[in-house]
């Protein structure tokens, strides 16, 4: 039986930005241009992929506006999903959520902390080994061959079991209070706006001395890693490591209910949040080429390119504080991930579609508590699953395929919901949405062929709900 207690109203509008804009600048601005750089090796064309990525999901939040201003609940896309076409889409939706979009991202932006740490003290980095243990030889021998080298043997570093603490400490913060996650959300969003706006300052002032590092301009120059899949498809995975930057905007739709007057200041937050984050993101990494050439980029020691940026632009000193800077940034992004993803699973087991527990609230500070936990030990699970590369990939294709059907479903629910209130209608309707799916299919149609396996465990990871929302659909049944 579910809990009787209610989510509190804690957000307010700057709350509710500082959520998505906290939530998507992360980790993947300070790696990602590293990753991409080894895809594509021209700067015109990667400036234009992070230009791309903002208008892509500014296009997606306005029509997430739309929705968000119809339904401000704690489910948010899953709501969305099962509003527009059934219940089945928004358990499906969940579940990825849960299984690898939200405690992936977790994962991965646990790992970036680690890392950087790792720059200040490397007892805490990735080099750092304490255990390898061989799974590959426990594997039958005609599997072997089929089966991803990340899992042929389990290592465990530092850096690992730093990413392991820092979820669970922020896990334990937003089981205390929302007001708690609030604050250290509003807190360190701030600071790392701050942190990214003196970077880009000293950047492009170092940048303006010296232009030749943006040559040749948008000359199709295909890395390393895409020489043996052809210029488009490395295009595609180069996209995939921008959007995992911009992954985060719309988790501020899972705290609808929480929100004060979330009709209006849901839909706001959503689209201040889109262009606030494109820009930002646009000139730091215009500022990385501006400061390195490409070649560079590309080759950054373990893709940290903002350090070598950093190094160049203060020395040693200046070095250090940008690296606690970009703890700082990865540290707040996953308090906003871990206090958001939780409310999907909360709203799923409150219909009876997900875990029972998961919708009971804290008897004192009425959390999602047990949401909370079981995404944190799932995130901790991810973090012995793979490369910070590959969870980026099984992140982005998951997101966006969820994505492109939640921006169809705005063209069904006018369809089918004509009358009902919108306080916010999507601007370029129906224009902008099918630019959107479009968009979406020609990424998912080249990410595919760019990393045919790293897509191919993300759909199989979507798959894996089928069986589950047909026993928990049963057991609803049964329940009466």
């Amino acid at each position: 039986m579910s809990d009787v207690r209610q989510l509190q109203r804690h957000f307010r509008l700057f709350d509710a930005t500082a959520l998505a804009v906290g939530s998507a600048i992360g980790s993947g601005i300070f790696f990602a241009q590293s990753i991409m750089a080894q895809w594509v090796e021209t700067p015109g064309i990667l400036i234009g992929l992070w230009l791309f990525g903002g208008l892509f999901t500014i296009i997606a939040a306005m029509a997430y506006a739309e929705m968000a201003g119809m339904m401000p609940t704690a489910g948010g896309q899953c709501d969305f999903l099962r509003e527009a076409f059934s219940d089945f889409w928004g358990f499906l939706f969940a579940w990825t959520l849960f299984l690898v979009i939200r405690t992936g991202s977790n994962a991965a932006v646990a790992i970036a902390f680690a890392k950087y740490l790792g720059a200040l003290a490397p007892i805490f980095g990735e080099a750092n080994v304490l255990a390898e243990i061989p799974l590959g030889s426990l594997l039958p021998a005609a599997l072997q061959a089929h089966v991803p080298l990340c899992l042929h043997h389990l290592e465990i570093n530092s850096a690992q079991l730093m990413g392991c603490g820092v979820i669970a400490l922020l896990t334990a913060i937003n089981i205390r209070g929302v007001r708690e996650g609030v604050f250290v959300q509003n807190l360190f969003t701030v600071l790392k706006v701050c942190a990214l706006g003196a970077l880009i300052v000293a950047g492009l002032a170092w940048g303006s001395r010296n232009a030749s590092h943006f040559f040749p301009l948008i000359e199709p120059v295909p890395g390393k890693e895409a020489l043996h899949v052809g210029f488009l498809a490395g295009v595609a995975v180069a996209l995939s490591k921008a959007l995992f930057a911009y992954e985060g905007w719309y988790t501020v739709t899972f705290v609808g209910e929480e929100i004060h007057d979330a009709q209006r200041t849901l839909p706001r937050a959503l689209l201040l949040s889109g262009l606030g984050v494109t820009f930002v993101y646009v000139l730091t990494n215009i500022t990385y080429l501006a400061v390195l050439p490409v070649g560079e980029i590309a080759a950054a020691p373990e893709n940290r390119v903002a350090e070598r940026v950093a190094v160049l632009l203060f020395g040693n000193i200046g070095s250090t504080l940008v690296i606690v800077a970009i703890l700082v940034s990865t540290f707040g992004c996953l308090n906003g991930l871990i206090l958001s993803g939780a409310r999907a699973c909360y709203a799923m087991a409150r219909e009876g579609l997900f875990f029972r527990r998961c919708a009971e609230l804290h008897p004192r500070s009425n959390t999602p508590a047990i949401a909370l936990i079981y995404q944190a030990a799932w995130s901790i699970i991810l973090i012995f699953s793979g490369s910070y590369s590959q969870l980026l990939t099984y992140v982005t294709f998951a997101s966006v395929l969820f994505g492109g059907l939640t921006v169809a479903g705005l063209y069904r629910l006018r369809w089918t919901q004509p009358d009902r209130p919108r306080p916010y209608r999507c601007w370029g309707y129906p224009f902008t949405p099918a630019l959107h799916l479009v968009i979406c299919t020609w990424f998912l149609v080249y990410v595919i062929r760019g990393d045919p396996q790293a897509t191919m465990i993300g759909m199989l990871l979507v798959l894996s709900g089928v069986p589950f929302y047909f026993r928990w659909r049963a057991m609803k049944r049964a329940r009466g």
